[in-house]
């Protein structure tokens, strides 16, 4: 295990943590982490944890981060005691070192867990949410694709209707047109006839 641990944390990153002025700023420094947790430490938070450890660039910085955030994951998600937490640390780190950093881990393991369980709900409630959502849906635009399909059924035979009846108003206005000029074209040429008979006399 001591092998592991030494070569999961390569060239004395942990240590680094002794440069820390207090017990509060390596206490900072994981809650940032924690907090951090899926977005990474912005340059402020950097900033900060660099000139809490006298550190001068992030190549020094970030090995320490991924050494932490495996704690800290090792912590949460395997739910592993202090016991399991102490056989992590390598040689290079002092026992008072280790002490700090397994109390601290401990300090915030129910809390850290309890944040991991929400946001597992909450990834989770937007997938039921949206099926069910898909459900009520499906249900009420059942019914009112029903009504529109009849709306559309009815709307057709009307306007079939409204095309036969203007078909037959059309037609009877035309045979009554053709009648009445039927009617003055006969008339006239009987009044012509009567003048031209008139005229013979």
């Amino acid at each position: 295990m001591e092998a592991t641990a030494t070569a999961l944390w390569g060239h004395n990153h942990l240590p680094l943590l002794a440069r820390a002025s207090s017990k509060e700023s390596v206490e900072y420094i994981l809650q940032a982490l924690w907090r951090t947790r899926r977005t990474g430490l912005d340059a402020a938070d950097r900033a900060v944890v660099r000139d809490m450890l006298q550190l001068a660039s992030d190549a020094e910085l970030d090995p320490l981060l991924v050494c932490l955030r495996i704690l800290i994951r090792r912590c949460v998600h395997d739910n592993i005691g202090k016991d399991e937490v102490a056989k992590l640390f390598p040689e290079e780190v002092s026992p008072e070192l280790q002490r700090l950093i397994t109390l601290l881990l401990q300090k915030f393991q129910a809390e850290w867990q309890e944040d991991t369980a929400k946001d597992q709900a909450s990834v989770a409630q937007p997938e039921t949410t949206e099926c069910a959502s898909n459900q009520n849906q499906d249900t009420t635009e059942q019914p009112a694709a029903g009504a529109e399909l009849r709306n559309g059924a009815r709307s057709s035979a009307v306007e079939k209707e409204l095309k036969v009846q203007l078909t037959k108003d059309t037609l009877d206005k035309m045979l009554k047109d053709m009648y009445s000029i039927n009617n003055q074209v006969s008339t006239a040429g009987n009044a012509d006839g009567h003048e031209e008979a008139a005229e013979c006399s």
